[in-house]
């Protein structure tokens, strides 16, 4: 992932995201593919069937609070979801998200970009275009950090190490 022209429909979201929102416990007994159709179900009903592929999340402070849950940032990839950017996030869930292969933006101004825009992200940079040429400074994005994001996650990225072939497909890099 570099400077982009694509773009990405906003879906906002406000403080304090925390995982079982993300993956609800009731269907944490069920495989990442049910567990995705009850992402923020409690707070977005219309989120898991109305995410398109490359979506972004905004939110406030404090996104992936809570349980250790990796797949509260596992349901997001499922979901095709290609970043979430927040002014800060659990430690936790920080480290989960990597793993599996989102890329976390850290960003002081995320709460200024509203519901449906359209924004492109520059990870060189590292920031976000807004609509009107509008740019909001992010926290850089350590190099190892964005190698699991482009690999698709930790397991993928170590599997391409030792030649063999990925899980799943790594998203767009």
């Amino acid at each position: 992932m570099s400077a982009t022209k694509a773009t990405h429909r906003v879906w906002r979201l406000g403080a304090d995201i925390d995982t079982d929102l993300l993956a609800p416990g009731h269907a944490m007994k069920h495989g990442i593919d049910i567990i995705a159709q009850h992402c923020l179900e409690a707070i977005r009903p219309d989120f898991a069937r109305g995410v398109q592929r490359g979506d972004v999340l905004v939110a406030g402070p404090n996104f992936g609070i809570g349980s250790s849950r990796e797949q509260a940032a596992a349901v997001l990839v499922h979901l095709g979801v290609t970043a979430v950017i927040a002014p800060s996030y659990s430690g936790l869930y920080f480290r989960n998200a990597f793993n599996v292969g989102l890329l976390l933006l850290t960003c002081a101004e995320a709460e200024t970009l509203s519901e449906g825009e359209q924004i492109a992200l520059d990870t060189t940079a590292p920031e976000i275009v807004a609509p009107g040429r509008k740019r909001l400074a992010c926290e850089p994005v350590p190099g190892f950090l964005m190698d699991m994001v482009r690999a698709g996650g930790l397991l993928n990225q170590l599997r391409q190490r030792s030649g063999r072939p990925a899980f799943k497909k790594a998203p767009d890099a």
